[in-house]
C-alpha cells in the first residue's frame, strides 16, 4: 500500500509540474498504468486523449490544446490560423488546431483535440519550422514570416481576412520583414498573390 500511496503522490507532483504527461512517461518516473487508472477512476486525473493524462482541474488554454494536438501527433507541425494566434498575430480563435502532415503520411483518427490536417511536403516540414515546448511537449510550430506566407497559400481555407490580418500585424510587431515574406513566397510561389498586398502593407506602415 505504501508503494501505491507513493505512486500516486509521484503522478500528481508530475501533473502538477508538467500539466500533461503520456503514459511512458509516467513509467520512466516508475508510476505503473494501475496508479493511472485508479486516479483517473477517483476523477483526480483525467485523460484528454488516449496516452494522455492531465489533472482534472488543469487550466485549458489555446497553448495547452496545441500540447496535447503535438503530443498526439509528434511528426505534425502547427500552422496557419493556430500558428498565428500562437504568435499573437490574430485575434481569431480557431475551432480547431491547424496542422500540417507528410504528402504520404496517415492521418491520425483523433477525437479530441479537433485537429485540421493540411499536407506538406517534406521540405515544407521543416523549411522556417521552430520548436517551442509548451506543457514539457516539443511543438513545431511554423514562424511568423513563414506561417503568414502559408495563410495567403492556404487562404481558400483560412480567409483572405486572416492572411491580411497575419500580414498586418506581422510587420507591425516585427516579427516578419518583407524580405523573409519574399524569401518564402517565391519558395511557394505564392509571391505574385501576396506582392501587392506586402508592399501597399508597408508603405502604410503597417
Amino acid at each position: 500500500m505504501a508503494a501505491t500511496n507513493a505512486q500516486r503522490d509521484r503522478a500528481l507532483e508530475l501533473l502538477k509540474a508538467r500539466r500533461m504527461l503520456r503514459l511512458k512517461d509516467f513509467v520512466a518516473e516508475g508510476v505503473g498504468p494501475e496508479t493511472l487508472a485508479r486516479l483517473v477512476h477517483e476523477e483526480a486525473v483525467v485523460r484528454p486523449a488516449r496516452g494522455l493524462y492531465q489533472l482534472a482541474d488543469a487550466p485549458v488554454d489555446a497553448r495547452h490544446t496545441l500540447a496535447e494536438a503535438c503530443a498526439l501527433v509528434p511528426k505534425g507541425v502547427v500552422c496557419l490560423t493556430s500558428a498565428l494566434q500562437f504568435h499573437d498575430l490574430t485575434l481569431q480563435m480557431p475551432s480547431a488546431v491547424w496542422m500540417a502532415i507528410g504528402r504520404t503520411a496517415w492521418r491520425p483518427k483523433i477525437d479530441y483535440p479537433a485537429i485540421h490536417f493540411v499536407r506538406f511536403t517534406e521540405t515544407g516540414l521543416t523549411d522556417g519550422v521552430e520548436r517551442h515546448a509548451i506543457d514539457s511537449v516539443e511543438a513545431p510550430i511554423t514562424n511568423p514570416a513563414r506561417t503568414i506566407v502559408d495563410c495567403f497559400r492556404y487562404r481558400t481555407k483560412v480567409g483572405l481576412d486572416v492572411a491580411l490580418e497575419g500580414l498586418r500585424e506581422g510587420l507591425r510587431r516585427r516579427k516578419a520583414t518583407p524580405d523573409a515574406l519574399w524569401s518564402y513566397a517565391k519558395k511557394t510561389r505564392v509571391w505574385s498573390v501576396m506582392r501587392p498586398y506586402v508592399e501597399a502593407t508597408a508603405a502604410h506602415g503597417a
